[in-house]
């Protein structure tokens, strides 16, 4: 069990995933596996669903690393092999669907159902988000850290507490990111940094892709830098030390999540960070 200062914390994560032919084409995953929004499909060490034009898979709340680790294994592996002989799981952070996909794709399937997350530099609401190409979907790896129960979500006070971790996971997790996940297109429109959504339990943290769910090193970092951020958000918070990271209105990290020119120095972190660890 995973415990900062006397607190005991859990995590957990609620990756999507797309779906692919034979022929590497992405396919909408309607009807493909049994689980939606409403009613998840529970499976051994988590629940996967349909979300939208992509899927979803679950993990139970982890206590520790080698938890987080062999479920996310898991529950992915029972995923691909629900699926049908021809289609296989794609973790990309973008898919285009042909145009032909998307009218063969029923109403509910198309509907972008994402309710607003928060600007953690802000506390305020992001914009809900708009498609200018709308055969592209996007696939987050969204981090869930938990440490109570019972929390109001609409609470100013929680909500600015959730904030607070969120700069923190920024700079533990969403610039070193950008040394394993380049793509702008999905940040452009979901995963903003500072991204997060208030849990009646405690946080989700929407700044990163699924791109972390390749290698069990990453997942393994995600992991650690989380439990760091926790860590750095209750003990020296970054906005009380690193004035030149964060300004009080928007952090480097934030500028570098938004901006591609900033892979090198996310690299440079990464780096930094697997050593201390």
């Amino acid at each position: 069990m995973a415990k900062i200062n006397g607190n005991t914390f859990l995590l957990g994560c609620d990756p999507e995933v797309f779906v692919v032919n034979k022929k590497g084409e992405f396919v909408g995953a309607h009807g493909l596996i049994p689980g939606n929004k409403a009613e998840p499909l529970k499976v051994e060490n988590g629940m996967v669903q349909v979300d939208g034009m992509a899927l979803e898979f679950g993990v139970d709340p982890c206590a520790t690393k080698r938890e987080f680790v062999d479920r996310i294994k898991s529950v992915l592996k029972t995923l691909r092999g629900m699926l049908s002989k021809g289609y296989d799981i794609s973790v990309t952070p973008i898919a285009q669907f042909s145009k032909e996909e998307m009218l063969r794709a029923p109403k509910e399937a198309l509907e972008l159902g994402c309710d607003p997350d928060y600007n953690a530099y802000t506390c305020k609401l992001n914009p809900r988000p708009s498609l200018s190409n709308p055969n592209m979907r996007s696939a987050g790896g969204h981090v869930h850290v938990g440490w109570g129960t019972g929390f109001n979500r609409l609470d100013p006070e929680f909500i600015k507490n959730c904030c607070a971790l969120a700069v923190e996971m920024d700079y533990y997790l969403g610039v070193p990111s950008l040394s394993w996940d380049s793509d702008t297109t999905r940040r452009s429109i979901y995963g903003a940094a500072g991204a997060l959504r208030p849990k009646t339990y405690g946080m989700e943290y929407r700044s990163l892709s699924n791109q972390w769910l390749l290698d069990e090193e990453l997942i393994s970092f995600v992991y650690d830098q989380t439990l760091a951020a926790i860590r750095s958000a209750i003990e020296n918070p970054v906005s009380s030390r690193e004035l030149s990271f964060y300004n009080g209105t928007i952090s480097v990290s934030s500028k570098a999540i938004i901006n591609n020119n900033w892979v090198d120095i996310g690299k440079s972190i990464y780096q930094k960070f697997k050593k201390v660890g």
